[in-house]
């Protein structure tokens, strides 16, 4: 019998906010381990918490980044356990009425489009951090109460690479959306896995394993890698899959049984009393609109069509958003947008690892680089000139016309003046001339070559090739 995998992600993303969920604290990675908490996210006796505005007005805009619905009653819970990373023995989330629900997410994977639904995202706190050391262990609480959004998707997913394909596409939405800067390093974005085996056609899902606090998307699809097998092979062998939580070790390369659950839902919840019902208004919903973006799919579909880019050259411009940006700015001023766009992903691009270059302390106009390409598409410069051209504008700032004229580098194209550096490497070089005669194509290329040195790279190379030609086949 053939079996199919069945998998749920469950995706903690930290939202970009400057302070805490509840209290003033500061949103804030890498302060000193319990300097960022007061009473509040510590859930001392006798405090209250404050809704962030900021935090639902991310997590809504989130919901119509996602196609989500947007229900107008939200309402926070407490999901009540006992873990030494929450000071307060809750931890307050949405339960019953989530900020979002019903959306999808579309991306691209192999070349076909896929489309995976999202249950819901709704809004909660994050929790301290354990650390463990040789004879003890410590919580640093600076993480605890940070507003997090907790996007969880449909069993819709069927592979590892899928789920690996899902989770980049939904990084790419939220860092367009200024959501979150999906930092996974700062553990911005954490996941939970939910597999399943099935028979192939079966509509009943399979007892599900979950995978905990999974800090990076290629751990993802390395766990799935490994889970999915798991299953199968106990299958073969007749044994019944249990209901259980797993943990990954990344070093070892599998998954380890952590605890069984006999229900999926063994937390107590109810609402929180210390919170009334959030109902945003129309205008509220409104302003939060406001924010939306083109999303990375529909970026990229309309620079192939807009702009007659090729796919690859796209991808480019929707992984860099800044940089895709400063294209069309270019690309505003006329010219060959895939020329421009040549030069902006292979040579600008090269130059902005430095870290005191970026895009904003650029010294040349974005119309420069048109003015650079229409030098080369009207043969007045060579494309290998144009290389020294960009080097120079790029220190100095100046126009590449002006450069060009500075330097006196008009390319030749003067059939006489290319006969006689024709002529000369002719001479000089006659063990190749006659390899060329004798039908050696590629020491052509060595002539041209020769040519060029003889110019200084100002003749121009169709002319150079085309006259070779002619004097060595006549």
């Amino acid at each position: 019998m053939d079996y199919e995998a069945v998998i749920g992600l469950e995706t903690h993303v930290q939202l970009k906010t400057l302070s805490k969920m509840w209290c003033g604290c500061a949103n804030q990675y890498g302060a000193e381990p319990n300097t960022q908490v007061c009473p509040v996210c510590l859930g001392m006796p006798g405090v209250l918490p404050v809704p962030n505005e900021q935090a639902l007005r991310l997590t809504a805009l989130t919901g119509y980044l996602l196609h989500c619905e947007l229900p107008r009653h939200v309402q926070f819970d407490r999901k009540n356990y006992f873990y030494p990373d929450v000071a307060k023995n809750y931890q307050l989330t949405q339960l019953a009425y989530p900020s979002t629900v019903n959306g999808h997410v579309d991306f691209e994977m192999q070349g076909e489009s896929k489309r995976v639904r999202i249950t819901r995202a709704h809004l909660e706190e994050d929790v301290g951090k354990s650390f463990h050391f040789d004879r003890q262990s410590g919580v640093d609480f600076n993480r605890g109460g940070v507003p997090l959004l907790e996007i969880v998707s449909e069993p819709d997913i069927t592979s590892a690479d899928m789920a690996h394909a899902y989770l980049n596409a939904l990084k790419d939405i939220l860092v367009y959306g200024k959501i979150s800067d999906c930092d996974m390093e700062k553990g911005m974005v954490r996941c939970d896995v939910n597999v399943s085996v099935r028979p192939k056609g079966s509509q009943t899902l399979g007892a599900k394993v979950e995978i905990k606090n999974m800090n990076s998307f290629s751990g993802v699809r390395r766990a799935l890698q490994y889970e999915i097998p798991r299953q199968l092979e106990a299958i073969s062998r007749g044994e019944s899959i249990v209901q259980e939580t797993r943990r990954w070790d990344d070093v070892a390369n599998m998954t380890e049984s952590m605890r069984t659950k006999e229900d999926a839902h063994d937390y107590r919840y109810f609402p929180c009393p210390d919170l009334v019902p959030f109902e945003p208004s129309d205008n509220w919903f409104e302003t939060v609109r406001e924010g939306l973006v083109e999303l990375p799919m529909d970026r990229k579909k309309r620079f192939m069509e807009q702009y007659q880019l090729p796919e690859n050259d796209a991808e480019v411009f929707i992984s860099d958003v800044p940089l895709g940006d400063y294209f069309e700015k270019v690309a505003s001023h006329g010219g060959n947008p895939k020329a421009l766009a040549n030069w902006v992903i292979n040579n600008l691009r090269a130059q902005l690892v430095e870290p005191e270059v970026s895009l904003d302390s650029l010294r040349f106009e974005p119309a420069a680089l048109v003015e650079l390409v229409e030098l080369v598409d009207t043969g007045k410069i060579s494309s290998k000139i144009a290389q020294s051209v960009f080097t120079d504008m790029f220190t100095s700032g100046k126009a590449p016309a002006a450069i060009v004229a500075e330097k006196g580098l008009v390319q030749v194209s003067d059939t006489g003046a290319i006969e006689q550096f024709c002529d000369q490497a002719i001479e000089a070089n006659p063990g190749p001339a006659e390899d060329y005669r004798q039908g050696k194509d590629a020491a052509l290329n060595f002539l041209k070559g020769q040519v060029m040195k003889l110019s200084r790279g100002k003749a121009n190379p169709a002319l150079v090739g085309k006259v070779l030609d002619q004097k060595l086949r006549p």
